[in-house]
């Protein structure tokens, strides 16, 4: 049975991008890498929102983990190109093998049987797509790297309160 796990990183006031949409400020350091390889490896299946999905696909399947990169990064794209990815997008017409295009209309279903089907974590990237399957989310992670960038993407944009557990 699958876990949804959304995780991301952030500054210290919240923000997964700074207000010009950067998001520099969250470079890892070698040892945060490898805790986010450590992660991979518990993963099932990684569940993009499109614009994270673009900024992650091309870098680590053609750009990144190449001969010369740091073996950290060379381990990440090996797990990432190793693990399937669902991206939930009403734009996108095709994918690379390994890649499953969802639409935003049969999010929650796909999420639903993802976690009855996949053995490991359901890792969630993208606020947006967070925000629309809060509901279905069992774990939520917050690397908080120390920068304040005073606004931008908030981490998780909800538009009512929602109440968590503490685990």
């Amino acid at each position: 049975m699958g876990n949804v796990v959304y995780g991301m990183h952030a500054s210290m006031d919240g923000f997964i991008e700074g207000p010009d949409g950067g998001f520099g400020f969250t470079e890892p350091a070698e040892d945060v890498h490898q805790a986010a390889n450590d992660q991979v490896r518990r993963c099932g299946a990684f569940l993009f929102g499109r614009r994270l999905y673009e900024a992650m696909e091309k870098p680590w399947t053609e750009q990144l983990g190449q001969e010369g990169a740091p073996a950290v990064e060379r381990e990440f794209a090996r797990l990432y190109k190793e693990t399937p990815r669902y991206v939930f997008s009403d734009t996108l017409q095709s994918v690379p093998d390994g890649v499953t295009i969802v639409r935003r209309k049969d999010a929650a279903s796909v999420v639903e049987r993802l976690k009855r089907e996949v053995d490991g974590n359901l890792e969630i990237g993208g606020a947006e797509l967070a925000g629309s399957l809060v509901d279905l989310i069992d774990e939520f992670l917050v690397y908080e790297f120390p920068v304040l960038v005073g606004g931008g993407k908030t981490y998780l944009p909800v538009e009512s309160e929602v109440r968590l557990r503490l685990v």
